[in-house]
């Protein structure tokens, strides 16, 4: 069985630099361009984490890009 299915995995939330959110098993260290959060816990716990926080799924340059353009029609 892979760590991917196994049930008692425990998780870590990371984010990246676009703030969009992901899990990483806690003992594997965190790739670069990622940064832990601080929930941790098992698969079901950490996605429903990251559904409470990630409420906007466009990219940060996206939505800083798109204010942009709304700023400027008004």
């Amino acid at each position: 069985m892979s760590w991917e299915e196994d049930e008692t995995m425990v998780y870590k939330v990371v984010v990246n630099h676009e703030e969009q959110y992901s899990i990483w098993p806690d003992y594997k260290e965190i790739p670069d361009g990622w940064r832990a959060v601080g929930k941790i816990g098992l698969k079901p716990e950490c996605l429903s984490y990251i559904k409470e926080v990630w409420t906007d799924m466009r990219p940060l340059s996206l939505r800083k890009q798109m204010a942009e353009a709304e700023s400027k029609i008004r």
